[in-house]
């Protein structure tokens, strides 16, 4: 039975990272898709963006092409979905955290404080880009959020934290952490979901 599932089964697209929450939202929506990451240098393309006074926006684009290009020259007349998700609090960018102690520094950071988060994406055919979309979402994080909340937080979420710029998990225990927040669920989880299932339907890959 798995067998025959395998050989009639075939994705819409091909997502060039892996990004648990960017895959569940594909497989919520109905959207076939495989996975290959791509590998590309994003600390030196951020390194030499930030350099050159480029804004978040522009940061964001840039690696979800890089990455879905990337991708998309291995695996010829695919469409290649890369994406890319900066958060932006008074004009500081942040990456990912790189243990628990950055985690914990990043969020006292914001505690109290709204912040943008800029979800991008791109997808790439043949080496060509077809289709982009961008969409934000301002996040208020609680000023009343303790140290001790903080720390409980990322015990108990784990390393999972650490694959997130924001270092939350909106989807689960994460939504403790805010007092406000300004636009679509989707683009806090990292991808401009509605604006790509409309590009979808357009070209015929989804039903109407």
């Amino acid at each position: 039975m798995h067998t025959q599932m395998s050989e009639v089964f075939q994705p819409t697209i091909v997502l060039a990272s892996t990004s648990a929450s960017r895959q569940k939202l594909l497989d919520g929506a109905g959207i076939q898709h495989s996975v290959a990451p791509s590998k590309v240098d994003e600390e030196e393309v951020k390194q030499s963006m930030r350099a050159a006074g480029r804004t978040s926006i522009e940061l964001a684009e840039a690696l979800a092409e890089l990455k879905a290009t990337t991708i998309s020259r291995k695996q010829p007349g695919k469409l290649v979905l890369g994406a890319d998700q900066i958060l932006d609090c008074d004009g500081k960018t942040f990456d990912k955290a790189c243990n628990s102690s950055r985690a914990a520094e990043q969020l006292r950071f914001l505690r109290g404080k709204s912040h943008q988060l800029i979800s991008y994406a791109v997808i790439v055919q043949d080496s060509v880009r077809v289709w982009s979309a961008v969409d934000k979402a301002r996040v208020t994080i609680r000023s009343d959020l303790s140290d001790q909340f903080i720390d409980n937080y990322i015990t108990r979420c784990g390393p999972d934290i650490l694959s997130t710029v924001g270092v939350y998990k909106a989807e689960s225990l994460g939504v403790q952490l805010f007092s406000k927040i300004e636009g679509s669920h989707y683009t806090i989880l990292g991808l401009p979901l509605l604006s790509l299932l409309g590009y979808l339907r357009e070209t015929g890959i989804l039903d109407k």
